[in-house]
């Protein structure tokens, strides 16, 4: 106590220089005090002594003649005046304390002297010490203030004002209040109260103060008297009623379970006061003080707000129905022009409606009617009618508070109203004029509503009706909120509201849901950078903390979402609260991003650390999260990262969990990361607590932590191991999806991650031909190089399990062959394996050549385009011998790929496909090759990319090309490159000899003639005996002998002939001339055993069609040795075969190989013959 007094005295006497020469007079008596106060400190008995004694002094001081002068002398006097008071001898230990209290006491008078003509910083710094000083000697300090009332009855108000100020800080300072004080200042404060002064209002809300704190010792006898005074007849004065409204707004001043007595005790007042609700005067005073105008519209005076309560319950206590509906009806007749006067007349209505509910709906639904309510709604006024009347202009602002005090009011007995209080909510929220108080009005009754539905057990068993178009209503509200801007509470309180709402019944609907979803994550995600936020608050007189309400805001919103996964705490409600977040999630602006992150990491946070999500739910779309947050794992904010990085740890908690539940066994082992985690287990970037009890012991099995402590890829790895294929399916499409971002990291990002997944478990994947696809759709869009080589190589890696169907899927007709592709065909065959198998199945997709109806007799061919995979493959072919992957794949596949090429080429002949645009049509100068062009092409690169340039050169030469275009000429073109392989020894016979056979049992016709006419030509080379012995190229013509088309029998008979007549240089005649047994054997083949048939009668056309035919190399003269051996025979097989084809075709015209076949042997026989020239049909 000693040094506070001290320090105050040294800061008083700074601003109070006139102090000095006083406290230079005491300096001895202060000098004793001290040397006096350290001894005391030594002796607590003695202390204790001295304070008894002064509280004896103090006590006798109390009751003083009130009608004394205000003394001004010095206060020397006062310490004198002590003195002779005292009665008590004194040890000079005690007179030591005593001087120094008496000092003290000075020092205190002196400063409530001061406070009549001090500044507002001195007045401040006055109160500030003689409150210290109370806290210290509080007896002290109550005596000075109240000897100074007494000595000084004359004193100004003003200054009597500041003194009630002291007086309250003394009050409110002391640990304690004894009686006496207690009876002397509740007296003195209310003598003041009802004082009128200059200063008004002010100074007897400064004495009413004072009773105020004289509550917090002892409010019962405070409240007592109140209830005497209010309970006189007379209308109590306004004092009274602020001093009732302080004690029934603030709680501080009450103890624990006070409150609730004072309430009780207001309660009985009010139904004492019921019988001046009769009472003309009294009422009217009422009704006067109600409608009176405040100083501050914003604020409401205490005394006015209690006002509004009181009636409130005079009313409830009322048992006349009539009574309480005349005065409800008068209250509502007043003015509704300010908003404090709005919400006390919605509070006194709902407090009649405690009692009187049905009265109460009625005086408003009565009101509402009523003409003046009506012109200020919009849609119920004509044209100009409209009431601009500020009295009128939010009566229905009135009538929203009232109905949501009805509720809160009513207690249990609403729940049958909802429906009802709900439908003229929505009423008044569409056909009164939209503004912010309406705003706020709507906002505040649907909270109170909502709170006093929640807070009833019984709600749970009603089905209210009218939630759903209430929620239409506050979804327009969030709608109409400015987006660019955050400077109320709005979508906080909204969005509570929805929250709460959503817990009743009905249930929501999914559509419904989906737009509240929507409609709420728009509002708060899509608003801009704080920075730009706390711009539109620049000018205001008060702006809002921004950073505070944002954060309630956003704080509102993660309790909304858990709500809703807490009422149906399944995997597909969780899926669905997501997926509206992922939108956001991929926005392009960071702070959306961001935001969007942190409410998913909330809410799956929440789930992880109270389990409330069901583990009985299988998590099918944890692919897509997984993949959604990993990508996300790469964004360039840092804050964002590392709450992705969370967000996936919390779900691979889940996920385990719920695989916890499908083995039978557990075993928790911690992966190898595990050893380079921090010795002190903290994660490394982890945030908020990550630690929670688990409920069962088998979540004890589980490292909770580990999954914090790893890397991105690492994480993103260690979740994959717990997929099952169709959770990585969804995981791969987020991946491909995110390729066709606009956002380079996202682009990058979801390359890794498709690469990883694939490099992973590409093998387990299923439905691959869709997914390349779509990998091909996004990868036109990848303009990043990194990127693209990365999704590229996952196609590479997604290649070696899935080779067939890819090339089915980039096989497709639709898809252009354009560089994307190209390079998409490319990372096919990246590795030499895979390009083999990709050859292998366009080779295979080559040959299936279906031959549309009416293709033979020249037909346009038809809508449905069944040949186009074969072009396709074609075109494919044609491209990839020019790439280097597919370079050693060709090289290997070369005999497949001539054969299939010669075919595709007499197969496009066949088709009658268009060469040059049809007429009317326009010709496209960068359109695709036609697919003649693009045949002639593909052989044309399958010689030259493979080295055969002798070949290419010897077809080039001679023009060869234009041969292949027709069917007519085809068989020279195919018999051209034949030779030309056989003059340059091409080494690749021996390969297509080998292939040769297959094809000569294939079912087309297309690939045995064309199998047949390079061997013909084959017959020639040396190699044909290094793969095919003699016999066996014998009985392989003759087997076409025998093929059901008569151009291979014909082709076929040729070969026959060039072994039979031209053993210079056919190696098998040259092999085995002279054994005419042999040739007589190959000539006179039958089919199936049996002779051939009779000839019919001979005809010209042998001859005609001879001339017609343009030969360009006669054949040379045939051996005279084997003609004289079997020339009978060989001309009977010759009239017979041609017969034979007269028979199977009737339109069809023998080649011309055979007819000079035919010829040379009729010729021949004929000029050698010993019966000269005959016909050698009638030799014998």
């Amino acid at each position: 106590m000693r040094t506070e007094l001290e320090a105050g005295a040294c800061g008083f006497s700074e601003l109070h220089p006139n102090m000095d020469e006083q406290n230079s007079e005491k300096s001895h008596s202060h000098a004793s005090a001290d040397r006096t106060s350290s001894a005391m400190s030594q002796n607590p008995r003695t202390s204790s002594h001295v304070s008894k004694s002064m509280k004896e002094l103090s006590y006798l001081k109390v009751p003083q003649d009130p009608s004394r002068k205000d003394r001004q002398g010095h206060p020397t006097t006062i310490i004198l005046c002590k003195s002779q008071s005292s009665q008590v001898a004194v040890e000079p230990k005690e007179h030591s304390m005593f001087m120094e209290e008496t000092y003290s006491a000075a020092i205190c008078f002196k400063m409530l002297q001061d406070l009549n003509g001090s500044d507002t910083r001195g007045l401040k710094y006055i109160i500030k010490k003689i409150k210290n000083m109370a806290h210290e000697a509080p007896n002290l300090v109550l005596e000075t203030i109240h000897d100074y009332f007494v000595n000084n009855p004359e004193m100004s108000c003003r200054h009597k004002f500041w003194l009630f100020q002291v007086l309250e800080a003394a009050i409110e300072a002391s640990d304690s209040l004894e009686e006496a004080w207690e009876k002397t200042f509740m007296k003195l404060a209310l003598e003041n109260m009802t004082k009128s002064t200059e200063l008004e209002e002010v100074y007897q809300d400064a004495a009413s103060n004072v009773l105020l704190a004289i509550c917090r010792h002892s409010w019962q006898v405070v409240a007592q008297h109140l209830e005497t005074e209010v309970l006189t007849g007379v209308f109590p004065h306004r004092s009274l009623l602020y001093v009732m409204g302080i004690l029934t707004s603030n709680e501080s001043i009450f103890q624990k379970g006070e409150k609730a007595c004072w309430e009780k005790q207001l309660a009985q007042m009010a139904g004492k006061s019921v019988q001046f609700l009769h009472m003309e005067k009294w009422s009217k005073e009422l009704l006067s003080a109600l409608t009176k105008p405040d100083q501050t519209h914003q604020e409401q005076p205490p005394e006015k707000a209690f006002l509004f309560v009181y009636y409130g319950l005079i009313l409830q206590n009322e048992d006349n129905a009539t009574t309480v509906r005349t005065h409800l009806r008068t209250l509502l007749d007043t003015s509704h022009q300010w908003p404090k006067q709005r919400e006390g007349i919605a509070l006194t209505v709902g407090l009649a409606a405690t009692r009187h509910l049905d009265h109460v709906w009625a005086v408003l639904e009565q009101f509402g009617r009523s003409t003046p309510v009506k012109w200020s709604l919009h849609s119920f006024c004509l044209k100009g009618q409209k009431s601009e009347d500020p009295k009128w202009r939010w009566a229905s602002s009135t009538m929203l508070l009232a109905y949501g005090q009805m509720a809160v009011k009513a207690k249990a007995h609403i729940l049958p109203w909802v429906d009802n209080i709900l439908s003229r909510m929505v009423f008044y929220f569409h056909y009164s004029s939209w503004d912010e108080t309406l705003k706020q009005s709507f906002l505040t009754a649907i909270f109170m509503l909502v709170g006093a539905i929640s807070r009833n057990e019984g709600a749970h068993s009603y089905e209210f009706s009218q939630i759903s178009e209430l929620l239409e209503c506050l979804m327009v509200l969030m709608e109409k909120e400015p987006q660019d801007t955050l400077c109320t509470s709005t979508r906080q309180q909204t969005i509570h509201i929805i929250s709460s709402l959503c817990k009743l019944r009905p249930p929501l609907d999914l559509k419904r849901k989906s737009r509240l979803l929507s409609v709420c994550l728009r509002s708060v995600f899509a608003l801009p950078l704080m920075d730009v936020l706390k711009k539109h608050t620049c000018l205001f007189l008060e702006p809002p903390n921004i950073q505070t309400l944002y954060n309630k805001t956003l704080e509102a919103l993660d309790q909304m979402l858990q709500s809703l996964i807490m009422q149906n705490p399944t995997a597909d409600e969780l899926h669905f609260l997501l997926s509206h977040m992922y939108t956001w999630l991929a926005s392009e602006k960071t702070h959306e991003r961001q935001r969007a992150v942190h409410s998913c990491v909330a809410l799956l946070g929440f789930l992880s650390h109270d389990l409330y999500l069901d583990t009985k739910e299988d998590f099918r779309r944890t692919g897509q999260l997984v993949g959604v947050l990993g990508i996300l794992c790469q964004d360039p904010d840092k804050a964002t990262r590392h709450s992705s990085l969370e967000g996936v740890g919390h779900l691979y908690q889940l996920l385990m969990r719920q695989r916890a539940r499908e083995l039978p066994t557990v075993e928790a082992q911690a992966p190898k990361q595990l050893s380079q985690a921090s010795e002190d287990g903290a994660p490394i970037w982890s945030i908020g607590d990550q630690q929670t009890a688990p409920p069962t012991p088998r979540e004890m099995a589980f490292p909770k932590d580990h999954i914090f402590r790893l890397g991105s890829s690492q994480v993103i790895k260690e979740v994959m191991k717990h997929l099952t294929v169709a959770e990585l399916t969804d995981l791969i499409w987020t991946a491909v999806d995110g390729l066709g971002s606009a956002s380079s990291f996202r682009v990058q990002a979801a390359a890794d991650m498709l690469l990883l997944a694939i490099q992973e478990h590409g093998a387990e994947l299923e439905t691959v031909a869709k997914l390349g696809r779509a990998i091909h759709l996004q990868l036109c869009s990848v303009h990043i190089p990194q990127a693209k080589e990365v999704a590229l190589h996952a196609i590479t890696l997604l290649a070696r399990n899935h080779t067939s169907e890819l090339v089915a899927t980039f096989l497709d007709p639709s898809i252009p062959l354009d560089s994307h592709t190209f390079q998409l065909w490319r990372a096919l065959g990246a590795e030499r394996p895979t390009s083999r198998l990709v050859v292998a199945t366009l080779l295979a997709w080559l040959q299936e050549r279906p031959l549309p109806p009416g293709a033979r007799d020249g037909s346009p061919p038809p809508e449905d385009k069944t040949y186009l995979p074969s072009l396709t493959a074609m075109n494919l072919l044609h491209e990839l011998q020019f790439a280097r992957e597919f370079e050693k794949a060709v090289q290997e596949a070369y005999p497949e790929l001539l054969l299939a090429l010669l075919t595709q080429t007499h197969y496009i002949s066949e088709l009658n496909l268009p060469e040059e645009p049809q007429p009317g049509q326009e010709a496209q100068p960068l359109a695709t090759p036609s697919p003649q062009r693009t045949s002639l092409e593909a052989l044309k690169g399958l010689l030259s990319t493979t080295g055969h340039w002798q070949d290419f050169a010897h077809l080039e030469l001679r023009g060869a090309w234009e041969l292949f275009a027709t069917t007519r000429t085809y068989p020279q073109g195919v018999g051209l490159l034949a030779r030309a392989m056989v003059q340059n020894r091409c080494g690749q016979i021996k390969a297509v000899t080998s292939r040769l056979l297959s094809s000569l049992r294939s079912e087309e016709k297309r690939e045995r003639k064309t199998a047949v006419l390079i061997l013909v030509e084959f017959l020639y080379s040396p190699m044909l005996l290094e793969v095919l012995p003699r016999q066996a190229v014998l009985t392989v013509l003759a087997r076409s002998l025998r093929d059901p088309s008569p151009e291979v029998r014909a082709l076929s008979l040729q070969g026959l002939g060039n072994i039979l007549f031209h053993p210079e240089k056919d190696p098998l005649v040259a092999a085995g001339g002279g054994q005419n047994c042999q040739v007589r054997e190959t000539c006179c083949l039958t089919r199936s055993g049996s002779t051939w048939p009779s000839p019919p009668p001979a005809t010209p056309g042998l001859r005609e069609h001879t001339r017609r035919q343009d030969v360009q190399t006669p054949s040379p003269l045939p051996n005279i040795r084997i003609f004289r051996a079997c020339g009978r025979k060989c001309l009977l097989l010759g009239d017979n075969i041609r017969a034979r084809f007269q028979t199977d075709s009737a339109t069809f015209c023998l080649p011309a190989h055979l007819d000079l076949i035919l010829f040379t042997l009729h010729v021949n026989t004929v000029k050698r013959s010993p019966m000269g020239w005959q016909s050698p049909l009638h030799c014998t």
